[in-house]
């Protein structure tokens, strides 16, 4: 598990910083003036998608399909740390509205990877020039997330002995955009194999159902698709080779998941940052909700720490495809935790900033309520936390193996190396939690525990508390050094980011040993295979020690959320 790098975060990848921060601006007052929080509320209480805004967006009015487009294909080239950034400002506006944009560069994504240059140029060049919207047409009524059991199907037309197209046949479901997109990415059986296409809005055959009635994300269009017979141009198949298209799929889920996890980010923090302004202005028992470590140390504080802890981790793996490191889907499993961290803590935070506002926020006239709602898909699509979580277990399992226990271990090495040089960052925490984790991990493979599934997932969970601890810590050293590039985000000084990561560090020690030794115990039984004495011991007493001065910590977290006074004072 590397340390967070800021070197490719440095690297000038995509936009420069002056256009970033234009860019984030732009889009926050374009939003705020067309929708205010009333016009959100009406459109969510109707199920309506403001299509005409969609289309603005990304088009001549706002132009933000050009962040997502190649300079040599008319657009701008951002970069992952710009995509990030931009997702997280829409997702904190609403993310319905977010969702509906991504759709069309998810919906592109297969083009992006796998097209041949002509069909870049073609596809590609329309989104910039003209604001396409596209959708993903790959999710199946019995299907859900494993692509590879698809059942709609790409028969072959021959004419004059060479295929001159295919017939499409079978459904797709729960489709972003798919009520109102121009073109649609299906993947479909070939004979070679599952692969794309590219399929045209009033292709004969080819029909949209109603919108469906959802839970959240009201503003965003998500409909069912038909393809009874829709014949589809052999220059449409997706880079002119069949049996590409799981390989596609997987090339772009590091950086897809990437953009998702910055939704979690954004919609989180919205919700968090209403009820902090509510909690200065509502009074009880004489003083303001703000100013009782009851109310800000259990809705406000971990929930702000979790959000940072996951933006670090975002930031980390966007600075790495950045770089060219994710080519070829080499990024999935460190996109799956970013994923996981971030929308996890987003749901958390939008529930706390109900109970934050108590009868009000239960309340439809409160945005919180909405944002609860919206901010629950983001652990559903584009792979649910179950998903991500049996993502990263199998992956780091195989390198638990690979290495004969050493991954976290070498691991734990690196972050004590770092706390040698910063002691304030929650580095040697971090570590405590990784060797914790190494434990884990061998007493599951000697007991052969990840037999049971379950077993296996809430490895996934552990695994993703630890290296975010981690990467934390060095994203912090990085900005009390001073390193921390400009198009990162500067919301937090060093010294409250430092109170935080040891929070977080502390919270992930702690889940490791406790939930760790529990699951093990769960599944071998009191003592371990062999009849000697389970190792949580150690684990245990180390986790339990490093918890020394969490409230203290706690106490600083609250004041730099409310700028009560300056948290370097209290760290002396």
């Amino acid at each position: 598990m590397p340390l967070a790098s800021q070197d490719a975060l440095a690297a000038g990848a995509g936009l420069d910083t002056e256009t970033l921060a234009m860019m984030l601006e732009t889009v926050r007052d374009f939003v705020r003036d067309a929708l205010p929080d009333e016009r959100l509320l009406q459109l969510d209480r109707d199920d309506e998608c403001p299509v005409d805004m969609v289309r603005a967006m990304c088009g001549d009015q706002l132009g933000i399909q050009l962040l997502f487009i190649p300079e040599e294909y008319g657009g701008m080239g951002g970069g992952a740390i710009d995509v990030y950034r931009v997702c997280e400002q829409m997702a904190g506006l609403d993310v319905g509205i977010a969702t509906s944009v991504l759709a069309t560069f998810l919906g592109s994504d297969p083009i992006f990877v796998g097209a041949t240059p002509e069909q870049k140029s073609q596809w590609l060049s329309e989104i910039a020039e003209r604001g396409i919207l596209y959708a993903y047409g790959a999710t199946e009524p019995d299907a859900g997330s494993d692509l590879a059991a698809l059942k709609t199907t790409a028969t072959p037309v021959l004419a004059g002995g060479t295929v001159s197209g295919y017939r499409l046949n079978g459904r797709k479901q729960w489709i972003s955009n798919g009520g109102i997109a121009d073109k649609y990415t299906i993947l479909a059986s070939a004979p070679g194999g599952p692969s794309w296409f590219v399929l045209d809005r009033g292709t004969e055959g080819f029909t949209q159902n109603r919108p469906e009635d959802k839970h959240g994300i009201r503003l965003s269009n998500t409909a069912a698709l038909f393809l009874d017979d829709a014949f589809v141009p052999v220059g449409n198949l997706v880079g002119g080779v069949e049996g590409q298209g799981l390989i596609q799929a997987q090339k772009v889920f590091g950086y897809t998941r990437l953009m998702v996890a910055a939704f979690g980010l954004g919609a989180g923090w919205s919700a968090l940052d209403r009820a902090i302004t509510y909690s200065t202005t509502r009074i009880q028992g004489g003083t303001p909700l703000s100013e009782k470590q009851g109310y800000t140390h259990k809705l406000i504080v971990p929930h702000a720490v979790r959000l940072e802890a996951a933006r670090a981790f975002i930031e980390f793996v966007a600075a790495r495809i950045d770089t060219g490191e994710g080519a070829d889907g080499a990024l999935n499993t460190e996109g799956a935790i970013a994923k996981y961290l971030a929308t996890e803590a987003g749901n958390l935070a939008a529930d706390a900033a109900i109970q934050a506002h108590g009868g009000y926020g239960y309340t439809r006239e409160y945005l919180v309520e909405k944002i609860r709602r919206d901010v629950r898909i983001t652990t559903i699509y584009e792979g649910t936390s179950e998903i991500m979580e049996m993502t990263i277990a199998r992956d780091r399992w195989q390198q638990h193996l690979k290495t004969a226990g050493r991954y976290y271990l070498e691991s734990a090495a690196g972050l004590r190396a770092l706390d040698t040089r910063h002691p304030d960052v929650g580095a040697g925490t971090a570590a405590v939690a990784c060797e914790a984790l190494a434990g884990v991990l061998e007493a599951c493979r000697a007991g052969r525990l990840t037999r049971n599934q379950h077993v296996l997932l809430r490895l996934g969970e552990l695994i993703a508390a630890a290296e975010g601890a981690g990467c934390f810590a060095g994203r912090v050293a990085a900005a009390l050094d001073g390193e921390l590039p400009a198009k990162a985000s500067h919301r937090f000084d060093g010294s409250a980011l430092a109170a935080m990561s040891r929070v977080f560090a502390r919270d992930a020690a702690q889940k490791v040993a406790c939930d760790g030794l529990r699951w093990v115990t769960g599944a071998a039984g009191a003592r371990a295979v062999g009849g000697g004495p389970l190792p949580g011991g150690r684990w245990l007493d180390a986790a339990f020690a490093v918890q020394e001065g969490l409230i203290g910590d706690m106490d600083r977290v609250a004041d730099a959320l409310y700028g009560r006074s300056d948290v370097k004072d209290l760290m002396k």
